[in-house]
């Protein structure tokens, strides 16, 4: 009787094993097949909010890290549509389990839901208190503004007046405005690819403040003010390269050099706006020289970082180059989320002045962003000549 007891308790071990194997108790399973034969990319939006509804966001969130999605596909789009459904389920308190994946795409939506749910005025606290507790070091909570910005764009209708006027009213002086100029950030942002609010109502929008005899408006217009006109300028990459007439799904880099060229319109009078416009596309070649693929921008293999690097230095002018690489070796960094080898390894790949420029912004970056327990290591790593900033900011 024993025996057989232990010959029956054996078996079931092996049956558990090999039920484990053949993948029924593998948790997240759906992420090997939840993207395969996707039409487009509203079916896969379709496929993981019901993802999200039947199984619970937290681990839709988890198969989104999990799964293998065709070049291109925008990742961060799809974390607002699944944390649109967090908020769904757990409200403002659900920022608690966000974390920074898909460039913040958690955050954005918790916020954007508590601006839909309480309207303007009465959302202010609950987001200020939200965005307090978005998870990550300090980028995370400036950051949960530029989400904001994309929330309330589109409850105002896709009016950058009103809009305007609301982000100003989140900013203060222990951010130094910070939250204002991120929440107007998100909003041209949202301009520049959102829409799924009221599609025909941002569409209205893009022919009020787009122009092709204009292409760096709105920012550089009264629509935006001078504070925010820079970091406008960074999320207007993406009109510069469609107006160069590349295809944003898989842009044609002998096109680069023409929506690079749109930042010389800004005089060198204008030093930081220039730096700007050419540092948004340091923001975008990075994750496009991985197939956007976001969640592993601190993995990419060195022929990635080149071409990134490749493509910032097809600017004309040195400033531009010099810029383009800054935001994109920022883009490596993420404020301190990534794991910082990859942006020393990144400035490694870059050579005589783009080098410079690469450790000049990563060590203004650690300064800012890095734990205070591993800043000093960090900033001995920067060359002397490159470390000013480093060491300055850090504490």
């Amino acid at each position: 009787m024993h025996r057989l007891s232990v010959i029956a308790v054996a078996g079931l071990a092996a049956c558990a094993l090999a039920v484990y194997f053949l993948g029924v108790w593998t948790p997240y399973t759906e992420a090997r097949t939840i993207a395969r034969g996707a039409a487009d990319f509203k079916e896969l939006s379709d496929r993981f909010a019901a993802l999200a509804e039947r199984k619970g966001a937290e681990y839709a969130f988890e198969v989104l890290r999990r799964t293998q999605f065709p070049p291109q596909t925008d990742l961060h789009l799809l974390g607002h549509v699944v944390g649109d459904e967090l908020y769904k389920q757990k409200g403002i308190e659900g920022i608690a389990v966000c974390t920074q994946d898909f460039r913040n795409a958690c955050s954005h939506s918790i916020v954007i839901g508590a601006l839909d749910e309480y309207g303007g005025e009465e959302a202010l606290g609950l987001v200020r208190d939200a965005c307090e507790k978005a998870p990550g070091g300090p980028g995370a909570y400036t950051m949960c503004y530029h989400g904001l910005g994309h929330g309330v764009f589109a409850f105002f209708g896709y009016d950058l007046t009103p809009t305007v006027a609301f982000c100003e009213k989140t900013g203060t002086e222990r951010y130094h405005e910070q939250e204002y100029t991120e929440c107007v950030g998100g909003a041209i942002m949202e301009l520049m690819g959102g829409g799924g609010h009221d599609r025909e109502a941002w569409l209205t929008a893009r022919v009020k403040y787009l122009s092709e005899d204009n292409p760096l408006l709105p920012c550089m217009s009264g629509e935006v003010p001078d504070q925010a006109k820079a970091l406008c300028l960074v999320y207007l990459t993406p009109r510069l390269l469609e107006l160069a007439g590349a295809n944003l799904g898989n842009p044609d880099q002998a096109l680069f050099p023409k929506a690079l060229a749109f930042c010389d319109a800004i005089p060198a009078s204008e030093q930081e706006l220039r730096d700007a416009c050419f540092g948004g596309f340091g923001k975008e070649f990075v994750p496009l020289a991985g197939k956007r693929d976001i969640r592993r921008v601190d993995e990419f293999t060195d022929q990635e970082y080149k071409t990134a690097i490749g493509w910032c230095l097809l600017a004309e002018s040195d400033d531009g180059r010099r810029a383009c690489i800054a935001d994109a070796v920022a883009s490596v960094f993420w404020g301190g989320e990534n794991d910082p080898e990859a942006s020393f390894r990144f400035c490694k790949l870059a050579e005589g002045v783009s080098r410079d420029a690469c450790y000049k912004r990563l060590a203004e970056d650690i300064g800012r962003y890095a734990q205070e327990d591993i800043r000093s290591d960090l900033c001995s790593r920067i060359p002397a000549d490159s470390r000013g900033a480093c060491v300055s900011s850090g504490s």
